[in-house]
Order: structure tokens, then C-alpha cells, then sequence
């Protein structure tokens, strides 16, 4: 692999608890696909690892709790490309991509626009003067 996969600032995925494991791509691919096991599956024990913060450890666990398998496990899978090598990069780099979504704090909370009066009023102003306008069409006072 190509180095360290940062998820954010300097905590990064440990090589250790990755776990790597590795079958034959289905898809085009000639003779030399059905030899060799380019298809990637990346496993990290999200539940059990240290490399994270324990307050990201539990973000991801509440927002991850979906895709985890046997209790804490994240699983990705990789075999768009041809090369197992590219396809290790590929799950790498989703994976990495994944904890940072899920270990991101939450938004601030919006806090809603207050109008000021003076906008609020000239649109009433405006409003009645418009209906004003559109009494003023009506065929009631002819005649």
C-alpha cells in the first residue's frame, strides 16, 4: 500500500487491525481472471480498535451501526479494477473516506433568521397597497 490513509488530522488507519482478505473478481477479464484473486474485502474492528478517540469511536459505532457485522466490523469491498493492488488502494481509501463521514461531529444546530421590522412592515405596506390596487379594478362603483 501507498503509506498511512488519514481519516482526519493525524489520526490515521492502523495497518495492523486491518484484515485483508482476497477471492476472484467476477466481470470481464480473459484467462487471467479466473487465476487470480483480485477482489479485495477490508475488514477493521471498529468496536475493538485504539487508533481511534473513544467519543469518534462511538460516533462511528451509532452511525455505522447498519453495515457492522459479528459485533463492531467494518467491511469493504473492492474489485472495479483489474490489479489486486489497485483494488487494496481502492478499499483503503473507501474505508478511510467512511470513518471520516462517520467520526465528523454532528452540525451546529441552525438557528433560524429573525426578520427585521422594518422589512416586515413595508411588506404588509406593500401587500395592502396591492389589494388596494386590485379593489380599485372591480366594476362595483360604475354605473
Amino acid at each position: 500500500m501507498s503509506g498511512p490513509y488519514f481519516i482526519r488530522g493525524s489520526v490515521s488507519l492502523p495497518e495492523a487491525e486491518l484484515m485483508w482478505r482476497f477471492s476472484r473478481s467476477s466481470g470481464p477479464g480473459g484467462q487471467h481472471v479466473n487465476t487470480s484473486d483480485s477482489q479485495v474485502e477490508l475488514r477493521f474492528d471498529l468496536a475493538g480498535t485504539e487508533a481511534l478517540p473513544e467519543v469518534w469511536k462511538a460516533r462511528a459505532l451509532e452511525r455505522l451501526a447498519g453495515r457492522l457485522v459479528d459485533g463492531g466490523v467494518v467491511v469493504v469491498r473492492a474489485s472495479e479494477h483489474r490489479s489486486q493492488w489497485r483494488n487494496r488502494e481502492t478499499a483503503a481509501v473507501r474505508l478511510a473516506a467512511l470513518l471520516a463521514e462517520a467520526t465528523a461531529p454532528p452540525p451546529k444546530p441552525r438557528r433560524p433568521t429573525r426578520i427585521p421590522r422594518g422589512i416586515n412592515e413595508r411588506r404588509l405596506r406593500e401587500k395592502k397597497q396591492r389589494s388596494e390596487t386590485k379593489r380599485g379594478r372591480s366594476g362595483r362603483d360604475w354605473g
